[in-house]
């Protein structure tokens, strides 16, 4: 089966590379049966494999797409950070803010020791504006970054500290669970410490990486979200309103180094210019899926207007 293929011939890949339908009835899943090496070295190469005008019959053939295509069990999405809705087995809505706000870009669940190697995105119904899901090259974001930055992040590794109660996510969405036992047994495999402050309250510090090297091809990537948890991700009446509410320590979510002294404003005013110089972004069609190796690339939500659907998986 021959598909047209999308790549720029340069010194740095494009993102993402583009795999067209050779026909319109095109399977997605024979395709990816059929393509593993191609795909495989796409990936590598590029970091994101973007498959348009092939037939993908509903979420179910998404999830087909991701399992039978490439012989992968899919993950649950445990330790969560944000809202999502399970539409099927292991196959969640994107992340369910509001339509305004913009999610910075990011690696899926680099804020923990343990994270997807891939991550899939599947178009079901594009908004009528705005609403892409913006991709940056991990790689290149770390080369931007002034090496000083680089070296103290380096040296500490990130602490995020999260206050599960009513201003941000209950323990009970994060850990996918009502009891506090299977919550405890959680936290004490995955490193994390945790502190009950009250019955419906509960405090986690997880200290993790902030750069890493990629599993095969050993090369440098940016990998945390540091820019996201710290106080300063926050609009500058909202983080003034929190901070005249609560203490410090009482926050939704916040970032530190590793050994818990402050990460400056200017740090990450460094780091979001990294990730901004690096974005690239395309509109969705319907029916399209996006496939990210989540080391090499990180993603993130534009504001939308009209109702969107774009489902998500992890391998």
């Amino acid at each position: 089966m021959n598909a047209a293929i999308d790549t720029v011939a340069s010194a740095v890949p494009v993102l993402p590379a583009m795999i067209a339908a050779p026909r319109r009835d095109a399977d997605v899943v024979q395709f990816a049966r059929d393509n593993h090496v191609l795909i495989a070295d796409l990936l590598a190469t590029h970091g994101g494999v973007l498959f348009r005008g092939f037939r993908v019959n509903g979420v179910a053939h998404f999830e087909r797409f991701m399992t039978e295509g490439f012989g992968r069990e899919l993950l649950t999405y445990r330790n969560r950070s944000t809202p999502r809705t399970e539409v099927r087995d292991r196959v969640y809505t994107s992340t369910e803010y509001p339509a305004d706000q913009h999610i910075e870009l990011h690696n899926e669940n680099s804020y923990t020791s343990a994270w997807a190697e891939r991550i899939f995105f599947h178009c079901v119904k594009p908004s009528d504006t705005g609403g892409e899901t913006p991709i940056a090259d991990s790689r290149r974001v770390f080369e931007r970054i002034p090496a000083a930055v680089r070296e103290r992040f380096e040296r500490h590794g990130v602490m995020y500290v999260r206050n599960c109660d009513d201003l941000d996510l209950p323990w009970q969405s994060v850990f996918q669970t009502d009891d506090p036992r299977e919550v405890e047994a959680h936290c004490e495999v995955s490193g994390i410490q945790w502190e009950w402050l009250d019955e419906t309250r509960l405090r986690t510090r997880e200290v993790a990486q902030a750069t890493l090297r990629h599993p095969v091809s050993g090369e440098p990537v940016w990998f945390n979200q540091a820019h996201l948890f710290h106080v300063s991700s926050l609009q500058p009446a909202v983080r003034d309103a929190l901070t005249a509410t609560v203490d410090e320590a009482h926050l939704p979510r916040n970032a530190y180094f590793g050994d818990g002294s402050p990460i400056d404003d200017v740090d990450l005013v460094a780091v979001r210019a990294a990730y901004a110089a690096e974005t690239v972004a395309f509109p969705w069609h319907a029916g399209d899926i996006l496939m990210l190796d989540n080391v090499l690339v990180a993603h993130g939500r534009r504001p939308f207007t009209g109702s969107r659907k774009v489902v998500v998986g992890m391998t």
